[in-house]
């Protein structure tokens, strides 16, 4: 299951009033079927070219957030001195992974770097190895949702890597709660390792663990990820949006009632990405501390994405695994996790009550026009960005890279910034009554709300780069007891 769809809303045409910018109103939800939360808000009036700034995102009546730009969020990561040594990126390809695709990304993309003046990438590939897709539909729910995903995948990894290429991956049959859709992931991942055709892989989905019936069921959809670590190519995944919660159907309906976290997040050798909600200036500079992001209790966030004040589970997701016993790079961590993987090992920009741009032409039930997204769908691109300029400056891939990660913290190097802040508890409302699963806490040590802390690029990158050289990349896991899975709840 996608793990967040474009939680979005276009921007229309501006009536004059009193107040400034409005929004026409809400449609209800456009992509359901593909993503955790899939709602894209607004009608069918003519859409402007106009993009809003961020005083204008919280002056409008509908949006009233916080919303970023690239500028922003490459200062927020201390992006510049990198920049400024030619490292951007150059010389790496991102893989981005989703089902379906978008019909318009190539002229999408070339909108929104027109609008913040980023340089198109070197090259924009789109490849279907495990299959073509279906035509596109805009009348199919699914589709509509995915295609917002790879929108939000491809220009936030440009904006964060501008000089590396881009490889988007699509599959024709979309993931969903257990194994649907993801033997055609896995295929289409083999193909882009085994042909070298990217450093860095990132995925945007997700499938909460306890929809799997065992560990065998996971076994065989593992083998990208396996033959993506000896070939020395780096995956990273979104760690959910739900806390830790998560959906226990495909239909997204219902929520699990205990702890859970979702896979290939989980996965030993994937670097989770969990969510953190910024507050930044014009300037992109930090007016507070970032938090772990948690809208669940925030009445303005949850009208933005459900059209209801009322809670839901809208935060970052992460804990301990009930499938995958604790890595060797998490040995140090022990009193943490346990015997468990636990999860997230980094966190980045997610929040929706502190929202980044996008652009979208493809047709749908809304107009083209710019879309205000969130969720750690936004994290993974933006972390797959940051270890594009690693892996420049590495001169090679760096593959897994969880070990040096928990070797930086260790260290107390400065390149990994503690999230200290914030917890992913999530109350939700189901079947007429509401229900509350209690999440973890941010400290400044290692975390189940925001890992290992969230990074500044410009020590960050050089750091790594050591690490990986130091301690290497191999890991050393197993699989956990069935007494160890709990159930749905």
């Amino acid at each position: 299951m996608r793990v967040r769809g474009t939680i979005s809303v276009s921007v229309l045409s501006a009536v004059a009033l009193a107040g400034g910018l409005a929004i026409a109103g809400t449609t209800g939800p456009a992509g359901r079927g593909g993503g955790l939360h899939s709602q894209q808000l607004g009608t069918r009036h003519s859409p402007t070219t106009t993009y809003l700034t961020e005083s204008q995102c919280l002056a409008t009546s509908l949006i009233r957030m916080p919303c970023y730009d690239p500028a922003q969020i490459q200062a927020a990561y201390d992006e510049e001195p990198l920049f400024a040594k030619g490292i951007d990126g150059r010389g790496q390809t991102i893989a981005i992974v989703d089902s379906f695709g978008s019909p318009t990304i190539r002229k999408d993309l070339a909108t929104f770097d027109a609008q913040f003046h980023l340089p198109a990438p070197p090259s924009l590939r789109i490849i279907q190895p495990a299959g073509a897709d279906p035509r596109y539909n805009p009348n199919t729910t699914t589709m509509v949702g995915w295609a917002g995903e790879a929108t939000l995948d491809i220009e936030w990894a440009h904006a964060v890597a501008p000089g590396a290429s881009l490889l988007l991956v699509e599959t024709p049959v979309s993931e969903t709660e257990g194994v649907v859709g993801f033997p055609q992931i896995v295929a289409a991942e083999n193909y882009v390792v085994e042909h070298h055709l990217a450093d860095v892989v990132s995925e945007s989905f997700g499938a909460n663990e306890q929809t799997f019936s065992s560990p065998s069921s996971l076994e065989s959809l593992r083998s990208a990820i396996v033959a993506a670590a000896a070939a020395d190519v780096t995956v990273v995944a979104a760690s959910g949006d739900t806390g830790v919660s998560g959906f226990t159907t495909a239909t997204g309906k219902d929520y699990s009632l205990s702890r859970t976290v979702t896979w290939p997040a989980s996965d030993p050798l994937v670097t989770a990405v969990g969510g953190t909600q910024l507050s930044l200036n014009a300037a992109g500079r930090r007016t507070a501390p970032d938090r772990v992001w948690n809208d669940s209790y925030d009445t303005l966030a949850n009208d933005f994405v459900f059209g209801t004040s009322k809670p839901h589970p809208d935060a970052s997701g992460g804990g301990l695994s009930s499938i995958f016993s604790r890595p060797s790079y998490q040995r140090g961590v022990a009193a943490v996790v346990g015997d468990h993987r636990g999860l997230p090992d980094i966190s980045m920009s997610a929040a929706c009550s502190g929202l980044v741009a996008t652009y979208q032409s493809f047709a749908g039930p809304t107009p083209a026009g710019w879309y205000y997204v969130c969720g750690t769908s936004e994290a993974a691109p933006l972390f797959a960005g940051i270890v594009a300029l690693a892996d420049q400056e590495a001169g090679h891939g760096l593959g897994v890279i969880n070990p040096a990660l928990y070797a930086m913290k260790a260290a107390h190097e400065p390149g990994i910034v503690p999230v200290t802040e914030g917890d992913t508890t999530v109350s939700f409302d189901q079947r007429g009554a509401e229900h509350t699963v209690v999440g973890y806490d941010a400290s400044s040590g290692y975390n189940l709300a925001s890992g290992l802390g969230t990074v500044d690029a410009a020590r960050f990158v050089p750091e790594l780069v050591r690490a990986v050289a130091s301690v290497g990349t191999a890991v050393t896991y197993g699989y956990l007891p069935p007494a160890s899975r709990p159930s749905s709840g």
